[in-house]
């Protein structure tokens, strides 16, 4: 007798059920909503190669399923797999968590750790993925079917409760919390990694209360061996065998009518999800390239609250918990009294619609985020700026060009000008000063990013090559360094961060510094003398030179801009979330839904590892693009929203022509697969697939 709780008709297992997947969810997209920067900012990896491994992560996340589906079902059953790959899941947290610590190893050893810790937490997650749902369905009485229903909807809240939660929470942790000199991804990693130990222990906790049924064998293997045995006996056929009405129907030997029938049912709705992959393509560059955006973006609300660029992603949590409910009460009743027969495929097919029109908000808020950006030198050329400390305007000349005509003094260089440069080597630059016209000779390199610091000197002037750092910080904050113009060694310390700087010109290193106003306190080296600096705001997205000189007994400090801030607000990023999640809302549920609706009783898994599959190669999809295409970022938006309209048109037009399932025919089939007869006649009963709404898992 199940155990059930005080007042209703719901098992008392369905809380730790709830709780476990709660937990999980948790640390899922606590730790994925971290990753790309984490690539980016941490193992030194480009965009490009962190958004490949990102979506490879995503791929292998939706391809397990498949793997713990067949363990259930023809093996351990879904409690003892839930347990064991849940143990994997752990033990892939740990390791992830452990290679994000500084001090243990190289680079190679930090990137080995997280390569090892994420397959091991692809093969957790996606193999519970089809278990915990469908365990929690087989918790009720087949005459409870209200309550299964309704605790389906509670399985899908404690889903996007735990994504809300964790993507608020751990970029936080990583960014607000400092441990070994820098962003604490060991802790941010580690939180999830103890909220996934948490979900196991739970889970364990309710054994003794949990209901479970043995392995019934595993449906999506009898069907591919169906398909196999068709293919087989088909190409195998004499000349002299009559023609069948379905390829299909060449495993007639060897199968039942009814299966043979289910799989032709299944065929037809997998077959429209042949175009499906495109949406997910999409969809999943929240994660990746979204997140890329927004850490070009300026993130500060007022003085008080800055928000980080991995949280944007708890948007699409939050929109979903709102847009589900004002989808379902308002807006499809809406269109369906304009006439309009708001059909599944429709709104799915609105869904690609919507996302496609995402990117394109997307693309145009990446080409007002690129005006910030100092674009790399073309081939064989280099980018440089001149910095003019001497007390009158200057003149500069390169042998191949250009010319920088009368630069003024301590005047903030506007922009960067590329150099042509023939060959790397030593460069004899003509400067005039004074109507007098003296030779720097410096060595260029291609593809690099330079300052020319232009200072008084006894003999006449004097010149500096700097080389500078012209990308953008990778989670967002500024780069400061300093040009000390004074005589002696200084300290500077600019929010706990120290500067130290030689005497007589000398540039300190980039360092990064937390986005805020800043008053900074210069000293004297071996000496007690120290002075404020006002520096003022430090921006997002840019890269500053504060030049230090005397006036008299006071020091002044003369901010330079090498990098302009981001300007673009990060809000203009939430109407490309409003948008992808009412896409999500029409799509993903609908599709669930669909599917459902459009399977044999005893198919439903098969099409929800059909359904799974449409998301990982999705990932692949992105994958592909932003290792292969090389595109600007822009042009990459534009093209994936094109793609989704183009695949929109076919999908439409795949629709057309499919006729949806009539529900005497699933009830026939439903009747045959509740009593049928074995090899001797006598008859048995099967037992029931546990019927389960699909949810964002």
């Amino acid at each position: 007798m199940t155990k059930k709780l005080c007042g209703t008709r719901y098992p008392v297992s369905i809380c730790f059920i709830v709780v476990n997947e709660f937990c999980e969810r948790f640390s899922y997209y606590g730790m994925k909503a971290l990753l790309t920067l984490y690539f980016v900012t941490y193992l030194h990896w480009d965009e490009d190669l962190s958004t490949a491994v990102y979506h490879a992560f995503g791929s292998l996340c939706y391809f397990t399923p498949i793997l713990g589906a067949v363990i259930a079902d023809s093996w351990l059953g879904k409690f003892k797999t839930i347990i064991y790959l849940s143990i994997v899941y752990v033990i892939g947290h740990v390791v992830k968590s452990v290679g994000a610590i500084p001090t243990v190893g190289d680079n190679s050893t930090h990137i080995a750790l997280s390569m090892v810790g994420l397959i091991l937490i692809a093969f957790g997650t996606g193999g519970i993925k089809p278990c915990v749902s469908a365990f929690g369905g087989d918790q009720f009485d087949e005459e409870d079917i209200s309550q299964r229903q309704k605790f389906f909807s509670i399985f899908y809240m404690s889903i996007n409760a735990g994504s809300l939660l964790s993507t608020v929470i751990t970029p936080i942790l990583r960014g607000d919390v400092q441990c070994f000199g820098g962003d604490c991804y060991a802790l941010a990693f580690g939180v999830p990694a103890a909220l996934m130990m948490v979900a196991l222990l739970v889970f364990i906790l309710g054994s003794g209360l949990y209901k479970r049924n043995p392995p019934q064998g595993n449906i999506l293997l009898e069907v591919c061996k169906c398909i196999a045995c068709a293919i087989r006996n088909r190409w195998r056929r004499s000349k002299n065998e009559p023609a069948r009405n379905h390829w299909l129907d060449w495993a007639q030997d060897s199968y039942s009518k009814r299966l043979i029938q289910e799989i032709k049912m299944v065929l037809r709705v997998l077959v429209l999800y042949i175009p499906l992959p495109m949406f997910w393509a999409l969809f999943d560059q929240q994660g990746s390239r979204w997140t890329l955006q927004a850490k070009g973006m300026n993130m500060a609300f007022g003085n008080s609250f800055t928000i980080k660029p991995d949280q944007m992603q708890m948007l699409n949590a939050l929109l979903i918990l709102i847009f589900v409910p004002i989808f379902d009460l308002i807006i499809y009743p809406l269109v369906g009294r304009c006439r309009i027969d708001v059909t599944p495929l429709r709104k799915m097919a609105a869904g690609m619609v919507f996302a496609a029109v995402a990117f394109g908000a997307a693309t145009l808020v990446e080409v007002n985020v690129r005006k910030s950006v100092v674009e790399p030198p073309p081939a064989r050329n280099c980018l440089l700026q001149v910095l003019n400390l001497a007390k009158d305007n200057v003149t500069v000349q390169f042998p191949s060009g250009p010319e920088f005509p009368s630069v003024p003094y301590l005047q903030d260089p506007e922009e960067y000008v590329a150099v042509p440069v023939e060959t790397p080597g030593e460069v004899n630059i003509q400067v005039v000063y004074n109507g007098a016209t003296s030779e720097c000779r410096q060595v260029l390199r291609w593809e690099r990013a330079y300052t020319l610091v232009l200072y008084p000197a006894a003999t006449g002037i004097q010149c500096k090559l700097v080389q500078d750092h012209i990308k953008k910080n990778g989670d967002g904050n500024p780069f400061l360094r300093f040009l000390n113009t004074m005589p002696d060694a200084w300290n500077v310390t600019v929010g706990g961060v120290l500067f130290h700087l030689l005497p007589g010109y000398s540039v300190s290193p980039n360092k990064t510094i937390t986005r805020d106003v800043y008053m900074s306190t210069c000293c004297k080296v071996n000496s007690d003398v120290c002075q404020k600096l006002d520096l003022g705001l430090l921006d997002f997205g840019a890269s500053y030179t504060v030049v230090l000189f005397e006036e008299g007994r006071e020091i002044i400090a003369k901010k330079m801009e090498d990098v302009k801030a981001s300007d673009v607000h990060i809000t203009w990023q939430i109407p490309q979330y409003v948008l992808i999640t009412a896409g999500e809302v029409m799509f993903s549920i609908t599709g669930l839904e669909f599917s459902y609706s459009q399977a044999p009783p005893n198919m439903k898994s098969v099409l929800q590892a059909g359904w799974l599959l449409t998301v990982a190669f999705g990932n692949v999809i992105v994958l592909i693009v932003a290792e292969g295409a090389g595109l600007e970022q822009w042009i990459e938006f534009l093209l994936f929203g094109g793609l989704l309209l183009v695949v929109c048109v076919i999908f439409s037009a795949m629709c057309c022509f499919y006729t949806y399932v009539n529900p005497e025919e699933l009830e026939s089939l439903q009747m045959q697969e509740s009593v049928f007869l074995d090899e001797d006649g006598e008859k048995k009963s099967k037992g029931n697939e546990q019927e389960h709404r699909g949810t964002k898992l």
